[in-house]
């Protein structure tokens, strides 16, 4: 595979690559230099990617690992798990409602299972199938299923206990 389609086939994924590593890691920087390895590491298996059926799972599959390790590494020992992606409104009031409402859910997450935080961040940020979450997270696809619905579900009944109560 020459440059040009290597990077006709890999650089699209790399917004993807960037965000779950965001999600993981709580650095931008972190999460570029994830970027950048995992990246690398594609280059490097470019003779081979032809192997595979789905490029996209293996590059999410690398960056989850990556992150995963960076993560056990003593140089990681302060990150944490978070994510935050605020949209852009005119509004202010309702800017900062929705970024309070985003933060009570990235806390609900922050606090789930690791599986069900993955899985969270792979359909419902990633869009990706249930197929390829499989794939990465080395799961059947009826437990990605059943994972994603608990993980659901508790976030579900978190949202309810706030609302309710005020709690934030």
């Amino acid at each position: 595979m020459n440059q040009k389609e290597f990077l006709d086939l890999v650089l699209p994924m790399r917004q993807k690559i960037f965000r779950l590593s965001k999600r993981l890691l709580t650095s931008r920087e972190e999460a570029e230099d994830a970027t950048q390895e995992v990246l690398i590491k594609m280059w490097n298996k470019n003779k081979e990617l032809g192997k595979y059926n789905s490029i996209e799972a293996m590059m999410m599959t690398m960056t989850k690992n990556y992150c995963l390790d960076r993560l056990k590494s003593k140089q990681a020992s302060n990150l944490q798990l978070v994510h935050s992606n605020y949209s852009n409104r005119d509004n202010l009031e309702k800017q900062t409602e929705d970024k309070d409402k985003l933060n009570w859910v990235e806390k609900i997450i922050d606090e789930l299972p690791e599986n069900q935080k993955m899985i969270v961040q792979l359909r419902e940020i990633e869009e990706l199938e249930f197929e390829e979450i499989a794939q990465i997270m080395k799961m059947s696809e009826t437990n990605v299923r059943v994972t994603l619905s608990r993980a659901r579900k508790t976030i579900r009944e978190q949202i309810i206990k706030v609302n309710n109560y005020g709690i934030a």
